[in-house]
C-alpha cells in the first residue's frame, strides 16, 4: 500500500463536506486514562512527560484505542503545552494537579526572551512520534495533528498553572493590551510552525485547541483569541505542506462566536455540547464542517443511555454533508471502555441509516 493511501478516508472526506457511507466518529482524549493499557504504559513511563517525548510510547497510546474501536481517526498523543515548555518555562504535572510552569511568564522582560521553538531541536520528539506514528497506522486512518491556540498557551504560561478564570492573563490583556498582543503574536507564529513542522511529518488534519477561548466576552474574544487563530490559519494555508490539509478550531465555551470561527477560513469547527448540532449548522451553513458534540458526561451513564443520546445527536444534524461525530470536550477518566464500544458502532451504524435516507 502506497503510503499514502487510506483504507478508509471518511473522516477526512466529511471534513471536506464530501458524501460518506456513515458518519465518521473519534474521541478528544482517546488515548487516556480510562484504557487499562493506557495506564500501564504511563506506569512504565514512569510520568506524564516521559510518555508524551518518548516517541516509542507516544505511538503506542495513540495507537491502542483503534485497537479496540473502529474509530475514523488517529490523534497524536501529546500536549497542548509542548510549545512553551520548548521556550523553557519548564513544565511539569503534579500528580492530580495538572500542569505547572516554573518560570511563568509575567513581565515585559519575560515577554521579550521569548522566541519561536526549533521544531528540529526541542520538539523534534514530537516530529519524530508523528512520523513513526503515521508509519505504524499503514494508511488504516488519518492521523490528526495539534496544538493550543495562543490564547490557551497564554493563559497557562502567564497563570503559571491551570485556573478556573486566569485571572492574570486577563489582567495584562487589559492592563498592558500591547504586551499581550506582543506575547500572543509570538505564540501565534509558534503554533503555526509547529503544525507546518507536523504536517511535514505527516499529519494528515490539524486541529487548534482553543480551551479557555470562552472565558472572553465577544469583543476580547475577537481581539485576543479568534485574530490569532486567523493568524495561524493564514499561515497553514500559506505554506506548501500545510494548505491542502484540514484544519479543525475548536474553541469551547465561545458558541456565541459561530460565525466568526467559521469566517477564519479552518475547514471544520468542533462545537461543545452547550449548543444544539442542527442549530449551529443552520447558523454556519455550508462555510464549514461540524464536529461534535455529545456530553462527555453521557459516557457515564448507561450503555442504551449512550446509545439514545448518540442518536439524538446524528438526527439533529440529519443527513447533510459535513459532520465528525465527536464528544463536546474531552473524554473522562472515569468511563468504562464499553460505553466508548457502544458509542461508535451507535455512532456508524445509525449513521449509515440517515445517509442512506
Amino acid at each position: 500500500m502506497a503510503a499514502d493511501a487510506l483504507t478508509n478516508d471518511r473522516f477526512l472526506r466529511a471534513l471536506r463536506r464530501e458524501p460518506v457511507d456513515t458518519t465518521p466518529i473519534w474521541v478528544m482524549r482517546q488515548a487516556g486514562r480510562y484504557l487499562p493499557e493506557y495506564r500501564e504504559t504511563r506506569g512504565r513511563a514512569g510520568s506524564f512527560m516521559a510518555l508524551a517525548t518518548h516517541p516509542e510510547r507516544a505511538c503506542e497510546v495513540t495507537l491502542q484505542p483503534l485497537a479496540r474501536f473502529d474509530l475514523d481517526a488517529a490523534i497524536l498523543f501529546s500536549d497542548i503545552l509542548t510549545i512553551p515548555d520548548a521556550m523553557g518555562l519548564g513544565l511539569s504535572f503534579a500528580q492530580g494537579e495538572g500542569p505547572r510552569f516554573e518560570r511563568p511568564v509575567r513581565s515585559a522582560a519575560d515577554i521579550s526572551k521569548l522566541s519561536v521553538p526549533d521544531m528540529d531541536g526541542s520538539l523534534r520528539y514530537v516530529m519524530d512520534a508523528v512520523r513513526l506514528i503515521r508509519q505504524e497506522l499503514h494508511g488504516r486512518v488519518p492521523l490528526i495533528g495539534f496544538s493550543g491556540s495562543p490564547w490557551t498557551l497564554a493563559c497557562y504560561m502567564v497563570e503559571g498553572e491551570g485556573s478556573r478564570d486566569f485571572a492574570r492573563v486577563k489582567a495584562l490583556a487589559w492592563n498592558e493590551p500591547a504586551l499581550a498582543h506582543q506575547l500572543l503574536d509570538t505564540l501565534a507564529r509558534s503554533v503555526a510552525a509547529y503544525l507546518i513542522a507536523q504536517a511535514r511529518a505527516g499529519a494528515q488534519a490539524l486541529m487548534i485547541f482553543d480551551t479557555w477561548g470562552g472565558l472572553l466576552g465577544p469583543a476580547p474574544f475577537r481581539e485576543f483569541s479568534l485574530r490569532y487563530m486567523k493568524l495561524v490559519v493564514d499561515e497553514l494555508h500559506a505554506d506548501a505542506a500545510s494548505r491542502d490539509l484540514p484544519v479543525i478550531l475548536f474553541s469551547k465555551g465561545a458558541m456565541g462566536q459561530l460565525e466568526a470561527l467559521a469566517d477564519t477560513g479552518c475547514t471544520g469547527l468542533g462545537i461543545d455540547w452547550s449548543i444544539d448540532i442542527g442549530d449551529a449548522r443552520r447558523r454556519v451553513g455550508d462555510r464549514v464542517a461540524l464536529q461534535g458534540n455529545l456530553d462527555p458526561a453521557v459516557l457515564r451513564a448507561g450503555p442504551e443511555i449512550v446509545e439514545r443520546e448518540a442518536r439524538t445527536v446524528l438526527d439533529s444534524f440529519g443527513n447533510h454533508p459535513g459532520h465528525v461525530f465527536n464528544l463536546g470536550h474531552g473524554i473522562t477518566p472515569e468511563v468504562d471502555p464499553e460505553n466508548v464500544r457502544v458509542l461508535v458502532d451507535t455512532v456508524h451504524s445509525h449513521g449509515r441509516t440517515i445517509r442512506q435516507g
